[in-house]
């Protein structure tokens, strides 16, 4: 139980370190979003590659048609990563961050087509459950609505959600997180360097140490979110994962002055309450095997 509460622990912090890493990405101002993109990846790269010193890990290069899979994970993450900024820089920041966050439902979808895991009658209804508060978020049709970066929001979901299925493959393959990480950041890096060459745009040095601390913040959040797996099995603490919406209203609130509308609260709900409901019947069928 006490290693339970640490991984909760452990789950909340990364979440309020993934939150100030989108507040710190919006305040970092009219820059391109690969420009922010390299830094945060460029920090998580050397965070990736002092745990493997740090740990005295063997880098042991991978094999095969693993390539493949680590080339497809860093491909999606990358282009994920970028759609998440962009829909940060154009939507209100909790907005975004809920959109980002419906990766879990697309990777039972991703995890059916690329592993061939069955999907559970009941796990298709809060996938649509969730598809349902995505349209109170996006408000497709409303007058006014930023409805192109609301679909580049729920874009970052889907890559994000393959990105992790790719994971869990590599995962299957004996492949380490820290090599994962290490090769993302690194590919997402040498992806961003041309576009940043050609149009790099200068930035003054509080920028500078916002775009930093975004990274750090990024890094913490992947970090944290390391420990609370370690600690506790996701059937049991992913719930939490979603204090990040909470996080981000609070913060857009008291540091940038945002509030979300109505139907995107009702959104929201209706998002954590399909989470809530997978998570509680997870839970139960986890409980069900323990006792078998």
């Amino acid at each position: 139980m006490q290693s339970k509460y640490k991984g909760i622990l452990f789950i909340v912090i990364s979440a309020f370190s993934f939150a100030c890493m989108n507040i710190f990405v919006r305040m970092s101002g009219d820059l391109p979003v690969i420009q922010k993109a390299f830094f945060r990846n460029l920090i998580a790269f050397f965070v990736a590659y002092g745990i493997i010193l740090k740990n005295r890990d063997a880098v042991v290069l991978p094999k095969g048609k693993v390539w493949f899979d680590l080339t497809a994970r860093s491909f999606f993450g990358t282009v994920g990563i970028f759609a998440n900024f962009y829909a940060v820089d154009h939507l209100v920041v909790s907005d975004a961050s809920m959109l980002n966050k419906l990766s879990p439902f697309f990777v039972i979808l991703f995890s059916y087509v690329l592993l061939k895991e069955r999907m559970k009658f009941f796990q298709v209804l809060c996938v649509l459950m969730a598809f349902i508060g995505t349209l109170f978020v996006i408000k497709p049709g409303v007058a006014g609505m930023p409805f192109v970066p609301s679909i580049v929001g729920l874009s970052s979901g889907i890559c994000a959600g393959i990105a992790y299925t790719y994971v869990r493959k590599l995962g299957l393959s004996g492949v380490t997180g820290s090599f994962i990480v290490l090769f993302f950041s690194g590919f997402s890096c040498v992806v961003s360097l041309p576009f940043i060459v050609a149009n790099f745009a200068p930035m003054t040095f509080m920028q500078t140490f916002i775009l930093i601390m975004a990274g750090i913040s990024a890094a913490g959040g992947q970090f944290f979110i390391t420990m609370a797996y370690t600690h506790a099995p996701a059937k049991e603490i992913s719930i939490y994962d979603y204090s990040q919406i909470i996080f981000a209203t609070g913060l857009s609130f008291f540091v940038l002055g945002q509030v979300p509308d109505l139907w995107s609260f009702i959104g929201y709900g209706i998002i954590i309450g399909a989470s809530l409901i997978m998570f509680l019947y997870n839970r139960k069928a986890y409980s069900a095997e323990i006792n078998i």
